[in-house]
């Protein structure tokens, strides 16, 4: 079902984006979720290139994704986006991932915050930037906190640095790879089904990552923090 303001495209679970399961991994899930709205904001003459020239753009704030299933290496996929809301300094985005049937293997929930780039700090959202790209329903899914409590015990990993491949065009850590990172430090990064990341501040090329790890009751957190233990993010992931 089309929504109103949605922007949709196909593709196929490639071999590049599968595990040893021959299933899409939650990286590339996301990453489907992100080419779609920055497709979105090219084909609405807002994309990458006119922020630059306007030294306004986007930067993520949090992530809520929910993963039904995983499609398999083959299959065929539609990936949907649509802004479901703007105030102040916030952009809210909606992210569903269906397959050739039309059920929804996995579906998002984003908030962004509108940037001046120039002067590093967020400013009120483009009113033309909210005509061009409208909104639409919000869907229906439980909409968790953006904020993310810290486990009151963590237990500290091996320290690495940000390297070239973690960079995007912003020239700081791309949102999905700190997501890879913080599945890395889990002890086992499989059976992942919710996942919340809250971004704090933007790591680049040089730094250094200081990973920590705790599990609870229904939740294991990955802080990815700098050296005085200030994180750059955290990451929540549950298990069904």
């Amino acid at each position: 079902m089309k929504r109103e303001n949605e922007y949709m495209f196909k593709s196929r679970v490639r071999f590049s984006e599968s595990d040893h399961h021959q299933q899409i991994t939650l990286p590339g899930i996301i990453n489907y979720f992100q080419d779609c709205s920055t497709f979105q904001s090219e084909a609405l003459g807002v994309g990458v290139e006119a922020c630059m020239e306007r030294g306004r753009g986007w930067v993520l704030s949090s992530w809520q994704v929910e993963v039904d299933r995983y499609p398999k290496f083959g299959e065929t996929v539609a990936v949907r986006t649509w802004a479901c809301g703007f105030q102040g300094l916030y952009g809210y985005r909606n992210f569903c991932l269906e397959d050739e049937e039309g059920r929804m293997a996995a579906y998002a929930f984003s908030v962004w915050v509108y940037m001046d780039m120039k002067k590093g700090r967020p400013i009120k959202v483009d009113e033309e930037e909210v005509r061009r790209y409208g909104y639409g329903e919000p869907l229906a899914m439980d909409y968790a906190s953006r904020k993310i409590a810290l486990p009151k015990e963590t237990k500290a990993g091996t320290p690495f640095p940000v390297r070239r491949y973690h960079i995007d065009t912003n020239e700081h850590v791309n949102n999905c790879q700190y997501v890879q990172m913080a599945q890395e430090i889990l002890p086992d990064p499989e059976g992942i089904f919710k996942m919340r990341a809250e971004y704090k501040k933007s790591a680049v090329y040089g730094d250094m990552i200081y990973p920590e790890y705790a599990k609870e009751e229904d939740r294991e957190v990955a802080s990815l923090c700098d050296e005085a233990g200030k994180p750059y993010a955290l990451v929540e992931f549950k298990r069904r």
